[in-house]
């Protein structure tokens, strides 16, 4: 494959069937992989890959808890999407929405004994998943080379970064 140098890079040209190949292989590869660890983690331990970033998100937050505001930020949600999701969350008991004492109108999230204890379960499991379906298939190089490739795109993504 010819490397683009960066004029093209930064020019309007359009990818060449090469490129939008990779493309292609790359975004069926990621969905695939998505699907794989979603269905895994659905089987194993009951929780979508929502709740579990929900999950995560709260286990790692201060006391356990956080602006659902912030909380949106945190997994890349919209916050209507997020309040839909923690209705559901809630009626099944993995967290609880409070009045934020020091906002108005805004919500806590909290995360319940009943969800922690879920999380911890679906920790292992899911882990497990990923070193099988992610890590094991790469070689050290090539898990080095996805991380490359994950913090440009990262970069690129980022409403900050500057062409």
């Amino acid at each position: 494959m010819t490397r683009a140098t960066p004029e093209r890079r930064r020019g309007r040209q359009l990818p060449t069937a090469e490129e939008l190949q990779i493309w292609r292989d790359f975004i069926e590869t990621t969905e695939a992989l998505r699907s794989q660890l979603a269905s895994r983690l659905q089987t194993e331990s009951e929780l979508s890959p929502g709740d579990y970033a929900v999950l995560l998100a709260l286990t790692e937050a201060q006391d356990r808890q956080m602006r659902s505001s912030e909380l949106a930020a945190h997994i890349g949600w919209e916050r209507s999407r997020l309040s839909h999701h923690l209705g559901r969350m809630e009626r099944r008991g993995l967290i609880r929405r409070q009045e934020c004492p020091t906002v108005p109108r805004g919500a806590e999230v909290l995360l319940t004994p009943a969800g922690a204890e879920a999380f911890q379960r679906s920790t292992v499991p899911h882990l497990r998943a990923i070193r099988e379906l992610f890590v094991d298939a790469l070689t050290p190089d090539q898990l080095v080379a996805a991380g490359k490739i994950a913090e440009a795109l990262r970069a690129r993504l980022d409403p900050h970064h500057e062409e």
